[in-house]
């Protein structure tokens, strides 16, 4: 039996988003792999060292290392872990996520060249981040996209669309938060009765800047925290334009799942953003922070309802390129 050690941030039981990490090691999990998975501590020191650990005691009967590398603070776990890869001859895998992961490469160039170019494989699960390695390093980089189990998405055609915005996102400034209470102040000088419902956890303050934002505004906006998958799969029947107001991002998770369950989305064109969402087919794209031109394009929603049936339809149509029948299949291959 393959075994693998899995390693990523296991945070959800302390009230943050799933990562990769939560989703794809049960998967695996039901393909009949072994996998142990590294690390639920809250303390940073403390998850790098369960992580080290882990690594180090399944070393003798450990395939593969799986590593979720992201471009804040916790790219460097990733280093480290890879680095004690290296010293134990182990076959490490990094699964690139951060949006930002091409600014380390500038800003750490020899770190990160050889972090990449020492690995077994790198999986990128963006064709942006893909794109963005392939000259700079000489390791083969294998796309294996982001998924979803669509069966757990139920697609709701939005024949016409209300000014009823859904946000769903962890509040942290790369992720722009505020630009969605910035939207809804806009939009309620046209359309009085447009809503904003903003799902996720807390990261870093942001979450208290939009409300005390929202309170000086005037407006009301429906903050429900962190809700589990169900919970905001059921919400989102109420509401008919998902929005996405991030200044960096690789593959959202989030905007497969908006279009999965049929919602228009409008969304600014930051990294691999535009690789997944091409504006006017199967959704719409504006400037990272231009609020106006967000603006603008929910109007066009609101008022064209032939143009939000076709993105909610054509939406769901792309994103069966990612259910975990298909991405399944690569993993297999990778894996082997």
């Amino acid at each position: 039996m393959t075994r693998i050690v899995y390693i990523g941030n296991q945070l959800s039981g302390s009230g943050k988003s799933l990562t990769t990490i939560d989703t794809l090691a049960p998967l695996l999990k039901n393909l009949g792999y072994e996998v142990v998975t590294a690390s639920s501590k809250q303390n940073n020191l403390s998850r790098l060292l369960e992580m080290v650990y882990t690594v180090y005691k399944n070393s003798s009967k450990t395939n593969y290392v799986l590593i979720d590398t992201y471009s804040t603070l916790n790219f460097w776990y990733a280093v480290v872990v890879a680095r004690v890869c290296r010293t134990m001859n182990l076959k490490y895998i990094p699964i690139l996520h951060g949006g930002n992961l091409p600014q380390r490469l500038k800003s750490h160039p020899k770190t990160t060249l050889k972090f990449l170019n020492k690995a077994y494989k790198v999986v990128s699960p963006s064709d942006y981040l893909k794109d963005a390695f392939a000259k700079a390093i000489t390791q083969k980089i294998v796309h294996i996209p982001n998924n979803i189990e669509l069966q757990n998405y139920p697609f709701l055609h939005r024949q016409a669309a209300k000014p009823k915005l859904l946000w769903v996102r962890s509040f942290a400034h790369i992720y722009q938060p505020k630009m969605a209470v910035q939207v809804l102040h806009k939009l309620q000088s046209v359309y009085p009765n447009a809503e904003l419902c903003m799902v996720g956890p807390d990261k870093d303050g942001s979450l208290e800047e939009c409300k005390e934002m929202a309170d000086s505004l005037g407006l009301s906006i429906n903050f429900t925290g962190l809700l589990s998958k169900n919970d905001w799969i059921s919400l989102s029947k109420q509401y008919d334009v998902f929005i996405n107001t991030t200044n960096f991002d690789n593959l959202p998770v989030s905007l497969l799942e908006a279009m999965a369950l049929g919602l228009p989305i409008v969304s600014t064109n930051v990294g691999g953003i535009p690789y997944i969402i091409k504006s006017g087919k199967n959704g719409l794209l504006c400037e990272a922070q231009d609020v106006n031109g967000m603006v603008s394009h929910i109007k066009a929603l609101v008022d064209q309802p032939e143009l939000a049936s076709k993105l909610s339809k054509n939406a769901r149509s792309y994103v069966q390129f990612y259910d975990w029948d298909q991405v399944q299949l690569l993993w297999k291959e990778l894996l082997t």
